[in-house]
């Protein structure tokens, strides 16, 4: 749990290095996110599209309040998604522009994701100390 939450602790920190754990355990707590609001807006009714008379109707108070919150959730969460992404290429010893590879039609995601697949680099690099080598969670903060 501590390393789903930590992305956001680390909010817009761009510097230094994050383990594949981090970043993978944090794109589940995302994904998992998502399920909820799926799940919240198909209670809602945001996914019929006509309403019990058989008119098309718009979204209930409850299905307004779904969207605002998938929209702060969407919102808040770009800035330490793209955050750990650069630190996990700081782990690889690359660049965080890396993450522009995102950008190529088609195969792009594919790049990332296998580059976020591959293990960092085993000891300091231009970036920083190893994150395994840390004992606990406390010494990354610090």
């Amino acid at each position: 749990m501590d390393y789903m939450l930590m992305p956001l602790r680390r909010y817009a920190d761009f510097q230094g290095r994050s383990r594949r754990k981090e970043y993978w355990m944090f794109t589940l707590g995302v994904v998992l996110l998502y399920i909820v609001f799926v799940i919240l807006a198909g209670i809602s009714g945001l996914f019929s599209s006509f309403g019990p008379d058989g008119g098309s109707q718009g979204p209930s108070i409850f299905g307004w309040i779904v969207i605002a919150l998938i929209a702060v959730a969407v919102i808040g969460l770009i800035i330490p998604s793209i955050a750990v992404q650069v630190r996990r290429f700081h782990d690889q010893d690359k660049s965080g522009w890396f993450c522009l590879l995102s950008f190529i039609p088609y195969i792009g995601g594919i790049i990332v994701t296998v580059f976020m697949i591959i293990d960092g680099t085993r000891g300091p690099n231009r970036f920083g100390e190893d994150p395994k080598t840390h004992q606990s969670l406390t010494d990354v903060f610090s």
